[in-house]
Parts: C-alpha cells; structure tokens; sequence
C-alpha cells in the first residue's frame, strides 16, 4: 500500500442552518460539515478538529458562522480529517500596489520639516521688535493701552443651531393624514 493522502480546501456554505430553530443551530453545523466531508471525500469514517469545533461554536449555539474554510484529508484508511485552514502568505496585486504607493509616499517626505509657531508666540515675537515711527524714525514705543487690545480681542461667539421646524410641521401633516 502506498501512503498517499488527498488533501483538498473546502469554502462550506452553512447559511441554511438559519433554518433550523435557534437552540440547535451550532449542532446543525456541525452535522452540515459532516454531510459535505461524506458527500465530497467519499468516506463515512469522519474527525472533527478540536478547531473547527470551535470556530463554529465561538458564538454560541444561536449564532454559528455563515461560511466556513476548511481543509479536508483524506488517508488510505478511508479516514478524513476535517481541520481548519490556515492561507499562506500570499499577497494579492492590490496589496502589493498599496505597498509600493506607500514606501514611494516615504521617499517623498523626507524633506525637514519647519518648527511651526502658535500665535502667542508670533504676538510675542512682535511685541519685542520696537517699531520704527515713520516720520521721525526713530523706535515707537506701544503704549500699555495697545498692548492690552491686542491680547483680549473678543472673539466672535458661535451661532446656536435653530431647531429645523419643517421636520415638524412634515410630522404633524403626517400624523393628522394617517388619523383620517
């Protein structure tokens, strides 16, 4: 006898367990899951994975998954073994385009990037420069009045949301339509 053993992955759809009552719908799964082994891997002699068991039942008996990936073995014994199934590292195009956008997005923005200054600091940064009087020339000097004007500028308040009236009124002509 030689030792071979046929593998194949399996997508088994288990949406129609919906139709079973909600306290037996995990147990239906599993029982969906047995079904397809027998029917695709021509063998009655079937192994759950401890796994596979628990991916169907990690939500509770009332909510099992909609799909399940599994790889089903077959060895000359007739014997399958039902084992969750575990994809390689393969990238598709589409992630390998986001890769390569982002290391080119990397090599791009490399460029220093400037200190930025908050606005207290610029005020700060004007108020220490002495301004230079057109007529005479010479350095004006603010007075402690000008000063306090420019820190407590008033700031414009924020205008309150109007509640919609239409809204209402759509509601009310509603509801009379519905009562007549």
């Amino acid at each position: 006898m030689s030792q071979e053993q046929v593998e194949r992955v399996y997508t088994i759809n288990l949406g129609k367990v919906l139709l079973s009552p909600n306290n037996q719908r995990a147990k239906r799964a599993i029982n969906m899951i047995r079904e397809f082994a027998a029917r695709h891997m021509k063998s009655e002699k079937i192994k759950i994975e401890e796994d596979v068991s628990h991916l169907v039942w990690a939500r509770g008996i009332k909510h099992p998954p909609r799909k399940i990936r599994v790889k089903l073995t077959k060895d000359d014994g007739g014997n399958v073994l039902i084992s969750k199934y575990q994809e390689e590292d393969t990238k598709t195009k589409k992630e390998e385009i986001v890769e390569k956008k982002t290391r080119s997005q990397k090599s791009e923005t490399v460029v220093e990037e400037k200190p930025t200054e908050t606005k207290e600091e610029k005020v700060e940064t004007k108020s220490k420069k002495p301004k230079a009087d057109v007529k005479s020339g010479k350095p004006k000097t603010e007075s402690k009045q000008e000063k306090q004007k420019q820190e407590a500028k008033p700031e414009k308040p924020k205008k309150e949301e109007k509640p919609e009236k239409k809204v209402e009124e759509k509601s009310k002509s509603n509801k009379k339509s519905k009562t007549k």
